[in-house]
């Protein structure tokens, strides 16, 4: 049991489980926020599904302070320290992967992917022929993707009306655990999804190695921004819930490393490589004997039946 911290009036709390209805939670870890407020967050878990969310959150409309920092990685990288280094190199290596996945399961080339951040994959999917649209609610990385990379970028999935059954695969890149209408975001991607599209949707995996040796430290564990925690058991259980079923999970290997060296610098207040390389590494051997997955993964879904 941990004490939740003072209910500020603008926050959200949580009250039915988003994947099984329940009302009943447990406590399950209290989490500073290390990358900007430095404010604690309680995590909670479902006592009937294990699904674990943050509550009290910040409200939608208050979310958007908790992003502002020339720091953060997720739109464009633009520092030039160790970690971001490190990023924009692993970045490169992962849009390569995601294109190959794109392309073994999709048969169609009209993509969208929704929190596409500057489109750098978006982009690099356009130059192999694909017809791109992405989503991005960042005004900023929204005018990089459009003024740089050529990406036609709608702020909300709500701008593309009329425009039902009409892509062969939507992407969501570490996306899905920052969404508040979480249910309600996959009801309309149904919507946009033609009959035998792909769906696909990277997350971080709450119940990895590295996420238990880290415990509070967790890079991935990113809150306030990270408002869900996933397993590979919670989210199938969405998944099926909203429809789809899970045809493949791929485990994102990099992300351990990059997971690793956050976590190592929450924990002891300075980058530590070396650590990061050998928790990384162990984590990825630990996922091929344990059913604990890896720290970060990716699901290919398709419509239930299709």
């Amino acid at each position: 049991m941990f004490h939740v911290k003072q209910i500020p009036l603008m926050a959200e709390i949580i009250s039915i489980c988003p994947v099984c209805d329940n009302t009943a939670f447990s406590p399950f870890l209290l989490v500073k926020d290390y990358f900007l407020s430095q404010e604690d967050f309680s995590i909670l878990s479902c006592n009937v599904c294990g699904f674990r969310f943050v509550s009290p959150r910040p409200a939608k409309s208050e979310i958007d302070k908790y992003y502002q920092s020339d720091e953060y990685i997720s739109h464009g990288a633009e520092k030039n320290d160790l970690i971001s280094r490190i990023y924009k190199v692993a970045r490169k290596v992962s849009i390569r992967r995601k294109f190959r996945i794109l392309q073994k399961f999709s048969s169609g080339l009209k993509i969208l992917d929704i929190g596409c951040g500057t489109a750098e994959f978006l982009s690099y999917c356009q130059k192999k022929g694909y017809d791109t649209t992405g989503i991005e609610p960042n005004g900023k990385a929204r005018g990089f993707a459009q003024s740089i990379n050529s990406v036609n970028t709608f702020e909300h999935v709500e701008r593309l009306e009329g425009m039902d059954g009409s892509f062969d695969c939507i992407t969501m890149w570490h996306v899905l655990e920052h969404i508040h209408n979480l249910n309600e975001l996959i009801t309309q991607v149904k919507k946009l999804l033609a009959p035998r599209g792909i769906f696909i949707v990277a997350v971080p995996n709450s119940n990895s190695w590295d996420a238990g040796y880290y415990k509070q430290f967790w890079g991935a564990y990113d809150v306030p921004r990270h408002l869900y925690h996933f397993t590979e058991k919670s989210f199938d259980q969405l998944a099926s819930k909203n429809g789809f079923q899970i045809r493949k999970i791929y485990p994102q290997k990099l992300d351990a490393f990059y997971v690793s060296m956050l976590s190592e610098k929450y924990k002891y207040g300075k980058n530590n490589f070396f650590n990061a390389v050998c928790f990384g590494l162990w984590s990825n051997l630990k996922a091929k004997t344990n059913d604990r997955g890896h720290s970060s993964q990716v699901f290919i879904l398709s419509l239930k039946n299709s």
